[in-house]
């Protein structure tokens, strides 16, 4: 028997990422963490907004066929500059690069987001897009951020939400979304579907 007040539904995250998971909490939900074991699509040369769709659908549905009566958030974001996807570097080395080509230039951030019912007959894809202008970085500027940041967990080997000062110029679009999680839209989707109450913590 359920406790009053207590979720209708289950709620499920399909992501490791303590970013993503902030910015629910700050909304206020509470959702499980479960990470989907998928195997993503990081090719630097593919069309960044169907990848980001793609990785989100994927993981969406690997915890949808386990929790069929769960709902599964599922986002994926990368960095694209001018043709080129730049995903979550493998080296500092790797980083730095990114960080200098970005340097004094725009940049497109791709978050894929997908919810998704199975019991409920839910399927919801969506790709929102932020632009963000970079300062002209030197080498120093880049150690100082690296300091401050690790950039091996973060497509485009940066975060906005810390350091920003160092990097970023300007932005357009909201900062939620740069961060990993477009949430101010999750909500707004939640509450289209009359979903809002029955996931909130």
């Amino acid at each position: 028997m359920k406790k009053e007040n207590s979720p209708a539904m289950r709620f499920i995250l399909a992501s490791a990422s303590p970013r993503r998971r902030e910015l629910l909490e700050r909304a206020g939900f509470s959702p499980e963490i479960i990470p989907a074991n998928v195997e993503e699509d990081e090719n630097p040369h593919g069309n960044p907004e169907e990848m980001v769709r793609h990785n989100a659908r994927i993981k969406a549905q690997a915890l949808a066929e386990r929790f069929p009566d769960a709902l599964i958030l599922a986002a994926d974001t990368t960095v694209a500059l001018e043709g080129e996807v730049l995903n979550k570097p493998a080296s500092m080395e790797e980083a730095r690069g990114m960080l200098e080509k970005l340097s004094g230039r725009t940049h497109t951030v791709y978050t894929g987001v997908v919810l998704r019912c199975v019991s409920a007959g839910l399927f919801e894809e969506h790709c929102l897009k932020s632009r963000v202008v970079f300062k002209t970085l030197g080498a120093d500027v880049i150690s100082r951020y690296f300091q401050i940041v690790n950039p091996l967990d973060k497509a485009g080997a940066y975060g906005i939400q810390d350091g920003r000062e160092l990097i970023v110029d300007s932005f357009e679009g909201p900062i939620s979304n740069i961060m990993g999680l477009p949430v101010e839209f999750v909500v707004e989707e939640l509450e289209r579907l009359g979903l809002d109450k029955l996931v909130r913590s």
